[in-house]
């Protein structure tokens, strides 16, 4: 008999029997990418780990309903902006499309719904107004704070106390802030960066706020699983606790989970450390399937090490799965054995490991014991039925987890070509009607399908990601 699914919840500090409110629906929101440059693997860690969790839900017979943002407006997106010589929304546009290239290699699927956080404005800025309206935030000259002191359990996630946070702020805002610890929900916009109207003057919104009225338009007030990297614990999942509950009187989610950090040379990876490879610089030593299979080589919530040492051992051990899908497959031509098996106790010991916490690595633990079974049952002349039944069952532990057991193809077989070329006409005509929201449907569809298009002066090119 397996076990039940647990989840470590960060806002207990335990683990707990998953129960969702809606019983076999789970609405799930995670925080997505600020997007002014390609994702790095620190990155590519939390969206392939969200992805493992979201398909083992699925398996178990859970229907997901999964949304994941953009922050698409930031002091750093503006900055990057300005450095390319771009406008920020073209700016956004390309990071958004070139890490959805990126995930689709990684063979990570896509969210529900992907909103935008410059195309949520006006959710932002009705959720702005309600907690002024309740008396949780207040407006000094053009910028809006939340008040950390009206919400009484401000801090229960993170741990941090409100004293220790007043004592760290910084001195320089403490004049306009009726607390230092206080933080943006809205501000004004400075002269050439993008604005929107607002009650309290043109501006755009802080970051906190668009995760909380995000989650709230598409998944309602209360949620089962509220998930990000671990460096979100504070201040960005506390801030979204304290906005989101001051208003809805409910607890925000049920379960909190964080992915834990990657490092390189024992180093946090990050963009502000300048310490970072992207994916797509990994993904030219390695493939992305490779990338995969070594981000779930370790429990998504252990700290892990990069280096090209481990990607190796990752590639080899992937290796070994494949070569075990094939062998089966081989000896299944030629077989004329005798010998049965019973698989059940390796099914149970996968599963098991899936349900204590979504601990991908003992998973995979799994497989290659299972590999080395279906080799000695290979040498010692396997039956038809031993070797049929392992195959689904490997195909089974490959799909829970989302590994190809066969390369990704790279080449342009006849049916994709009409596909893609249906497309980009349907694309075209989009275009010149000047329908550029059926226009950019389409081409995230082509990106869905792993395949990248360049407009250029002579037409559109395209490729397999």
């Amino acid at each position: 008999m397996m076990s039940p699914l647990t989840i470590y919840n960060s806002l207990t500090r335990k683990k707990e029997e998953f129960q969702p409110a809606g019983k076999s629906k789970v609405k799930m929101y995670t925080c997505g990418q600020t997007v002014y440059n390609d994702i790095h693997m620190g990155n590519a860690r939390f969206y392939v780990a969200f992805d493992a969790i979201r398909r083992i839900l699925e398996v178990r017979g859970y229907r997901v309903k999964y949304v994941q943002n953009f922050t698409d407006i930031d002091d750093k997106i503006i900055a990057k902006a300005k450095e390319e010589g771009c406008t920020v929304k073209e700016l956004a546009d390309k990071y958004i499309q070139r890490t959805r290239q990126d995930l689709a290699a990684l063979n990570v699927h896509p969210p529900d719904i992907s909103p935008r956080a410059t195309e949520e404005i006006d959710e932002i800025i009705k959720m702005t107004s309600e907690l002024i309206e309740k008396s949780y935030a207040y407006e000094k000259n053009g910028n809006v704070y939340f008040n950390i002191k009206s919400f009484k359990k401000y801090g229960k996630l993170s741990g941090k106390k409100i004293d220790e946070l007043e004592a760290g702020a910084r001195v320089e805002v403490e004049n306009e802030k009726i607390n230092p610890a206080d933080f943006v929900l809205w501000k004004p916009s400075k002269e050439g960066e993008p604005s929107w109207p607002s009650p309290w003057g043109n501006g755009r919104p802080g970051w906190h706020i668009e995760c909380s009225a995000m989650a709230k338009k598409y998944l309602g007030k209360q949620i089962d699983i509220h998930g990000g990297g671990s460096d979100l614990i504070f201040p960005h999942h506390e801030n979204e606790i304290a906005q989101t509950e001051a208003i809805t009187g409910r607890k925000f989610a049920k379960y909190w989970m964080h992915s834990g950090i990657l490092t390189t040379n024992h180093r946090k990876m990050s963009k502000s450390s300048e310490n970072f490879f992207t994916v797509r610089e990994v993904a030219e030593k390695f493939s992305y399937d490779v990338i995969r299979f070594y981000i779930l080589s370790g429990h998504y919530r252990m700290p892990m090490e990069f280096s090209d040492e481990v990607l190796k051992a990752a590639e080899q051990g992937l290796q070994r799965i494949r070569n075990c899908y094939k062998d089966m497959h081989h000896a299944l031509e030629n077989t004329d054995g005798q010998l049965g098996a019973d698989f059940t106790g390796l099914i149970i010991e996968f599963e098991d490991a899936l349900n204590d916490d979504f601990n991908t690595a003992d998973a995979i633990s799994v497989i290659f014991k299972f590999v080395k079974f279906m080799n000695s049952g290979i040498k010692k002349d396997a039956d038809r039925q031993f070797l049929e039944t392992g195959i689904e069952i490997l195909k089974h532990f490959a799909r829970t987890l989302g590994i190809h057991l066969i390369p990704a193809e790279k080449t342009i077989n006849k049916k994709l070509k009409e596909e893609v070329e249906v497309l980009l006409i349907a694309r075209n005509e989009a275009k010149k009607e000047k329908n550029f929201a059926e226009a950019d449907r389409i081409r995230n569809q082509l990106i869905e399908m792993g395949v990248v298009i360049e407009d250029t002066r002579e037409g559109v090119r395209w490729h397999r990601a």
